[in-house]
């Protein structure tokens, strides 16, 4: 009794039930300065780094009350004063990790030296032009980016992941994101000038989850719209049919404004294959910004006569743990200059690609 045998064979249930996500380890890490200072980096992008012992060295935010917070409150040394000063300090000898709106990207990425490693927060300008202007800098000044589309790092993004490249779904044929919540908007200011909002600043993330599991789609069909109690905002709320042929089915449906409860709110995505299928609750969009856990399932048809659903534990969520695994990917390539990032600006320009196709034609 206890003792495995030789012929002992690891069956799928098994296999599975060891899938958690582990935080990254890096065999060198560099110092990290960091240009804005919001909601986004407080909450997100600093303890994120605190959880992956990343060292931060300095701030700066145009609003220098902001940056005295966020240097109080996560001990980082040095305040500066504007940009030129945070540049001429530190060269490309650092990390820059730009946190500010769309439409000040292109200004920031100017400013930054030549040969800099650097994470820009998303989305990649305000739109595709933006975004070419930012690939075409970037370019020019030798400057290796990647673009913070953190969701494909969230843990259980991770772990679908391991899943899929194991075969265990078998061919991906469904992937739907839902999301049916209340979002509280007023906590992004900056979001009541944009002309452009749900799927620029959040349906993006699933846009750009969809592109990295399925590859880049032949066109795209979205129709996104604004609410009577939210008309102070472009839109709230979306749907997008992303085009993968007639055999893979790719859906993202969003509601920011069901404000009746926590008890029929919902945010998950579903990937579907023809021998399984994982579900996953997204808890942090609910009941937003407290959330509720998140939750993972997964179902294997070949796993016995009679195949139920099961639950793996999820070590860690989006937020923050997600923005770990952005910022390790600029680790990786400032480390190994052959290694190209995952999420590169090379990559988010074809994400861009699809928000601007979702906002006008519709073609890629």
């Amino acid at each position: 009794m206890g003792i495995i045998s030789g012929n002992f064979k690891p069956t799928a249930m098994h296999t599975l039930n060891n899938i958690v996500y582990n935080i990254p380890e890096l065999p060198v890490t560099w110092p990290i300065v960091i240009i804005g200072a919001g909601g986004i980096v407080q909450t997100a992008h600093l303890p994120a780094y605190r959880l992956a012992n990343f060292s931060v060295t300095g701030v700066f935010d145009p609003d220098h009350k902001k940056a005295v917070k966020v240097a109080h409150d996560f001990q980082i040394p040095v305040m500066y004063n504007n940009i030129n000063e945070l540049v001429s300090k530190n060269g490309a000898e650092v990390i820059y990790d730009v946190a500010v709106p769309g439409s000040a990207m292109i200004s920031v990425i100017e400013q930054l030296p030549d040969n800099a490693f650097v994470l820009l927060q998303k989305p990649m300008g305000e739109n595709l032009e933006q975004a070419k202007r930012i690939l075409e800098l970037c370019r020019q000044k030798k400057i290796t980016a990647g673009i913070n589309f953190q969701l494909r790092y969230a843990p259980y993004m991770l772990m679908a992941k391991k899943i899929i490249a194991g075969g265990w779904l078998g061919d991906i044929c469904d992937v739907e994101i839902y999301v049916n919540v209340y979002t509280p908007w007023h906590l992004w200011d900056f979001l009541f000038k944009a002309s452009r909002v749900e799927i620029l600043y959040h349906s993006i993330h699933y846009i750009d989850l969809v592109r990295n599991l399925l590859g880049n789609p032949s066109g795209i069909y979205a129709k996104t719209t604004g609410h009577p109690k939210m008309n102070a905002l472009h839109s709230v709320r979306s749907n997008i049919i992303m085009d993968y042929g007639d055999m893979v089915r790719a859906n993202i449906l969003t509601n920011h404004a069901h404000e009746f409860g926590l008890q029929n709110q919902d945010a998950y995505i579903k990937i579907e294959g023809t021998k399984g299928a994982i579900k996953i609750r997204m808890g942090l969009l609910m009941n937003y910004p407290e959330g509720v856990p998140d939750q993972f399932e997964y179902i294997l048809s070949d796993e016995s006569a009679s195949p139920k659903w099961e639950v793996l534990p999820v070590n860690g969520s989006w937020f923050p743990h997600a923005f770990i695994g952005s910022m390790a990917e600029i680790m990786k390539a400032k480390a190994d200059l052959t290694y190209i990032p995952d999420n590169s600006v090379e990559d988010g320009i074809y994400t861009m690609e699809c928000v601007e196709a979702a906002y006008t034609t519709g073609k890629l």
